[in-house]
């Protein structure tokens, strides 16, 4: 009778291993210009976390990126980040994260984010220059074939604020661009990406750059690609 309830206790162990929730780390620090849309973006993915079965954390707390405490995390959501917001040594547990297979998502304002770190420009995709005022445009679906754009419509209208980068990383697969000829101020022309992800140095990283608005926050579209970034910084797009 012990030996059948210890076979019994192994297998439940053994099962709880297996169906224990993914989890993602939202860090919304911001050095420079803090985005009023942070809380809205927090709460709209715990949401989508408690609808998609993965857990949440958040944090502004720049002492949490050890890799001991980053490893449990399935990615890390760098959520309209501005400015310096790592030292060198949180910087150095942070590429240990990604080498180790971690998963990275940046949100907007990610790429006014760590200037003087090269690993993490190259990580996120571009840097920011410029914005014209808020107004509509129109994106340009490229890849339908990616779990954060099958849904998408081919032209999306929408509101937001749209960057101009001064650097764009090489190598992206790019997977949705913006329309100059739709609004007053671009300025990277025909080709001005707007959403991308790439395998790098270890790890998977995808980055969107809508979601400045509240808005976005409340609309089914963008919440479901920002889902797939997500899901594919997880690991899971292949699951999808």
């Amino acid at each position: 009778m012990k030996y059948l309830l210890l076979i019994f206790s192994f297998v439940c162990i053994t099962t709880t291993a297996i169906v224990a929730k993914q989890k993602v780390l939202i860090f919304s620090k911001t050095a420079g210009f803090h985005h009023a849309s942070i809380p809205v973006g927090i709460a709209a993915i715990m949401k989508l976390g408690q609808e998609n079965n993965f857990d949440v954390d958040t944090t502004i707390d720049s002492k949490k990126f050890t890799y001991e405490n980053l490893k449990q995390y399935a990615a890390v959501i760098f959520l309209s980040t501005t400015g310096d917001v790592l030292n060198n040594q949180q910087q150095g547990e942070f590429e240990k994260y990604i080498r180790s297979g971690g998963g990275f998502v940046g949100v907007h304002a990610a790429t006014d984010t760590e200037y003087d770190w090269p690993w993490y420009g190259n990580l996120v995709g571009a840097y920011f220059k410029s914005h014209p005022a808020q107004q509509y445009a129109v994106l340009h679906v490229i890849d339908y074939n990616f779990i954060a754009t099958k849904h998408l419509p081919v032209e999306w209208k929408r509101f937001d604020e749209w960057y101009n980068f001064k650097w764009i990383a090489p190598g992206l697969h790019v997977l949705i661009t913006i329309d100059e000829k739709s609004y007053n101020g671009g300025a990277n022309g025909d080709n001005h990406p707007m959403s991308w992800y790439h395998d790098y140095d270890g790890g998977r990283a995808f980055y969107t750059e809508l979601g400045h608005t509240d808005e976005s926050y409340a609309d089914p579209l963008y919440l479901k690609h920002l889902l797939g970034g997500i899901e594919y910084a997880m690991g899971n797009a292949a699951k999808k």
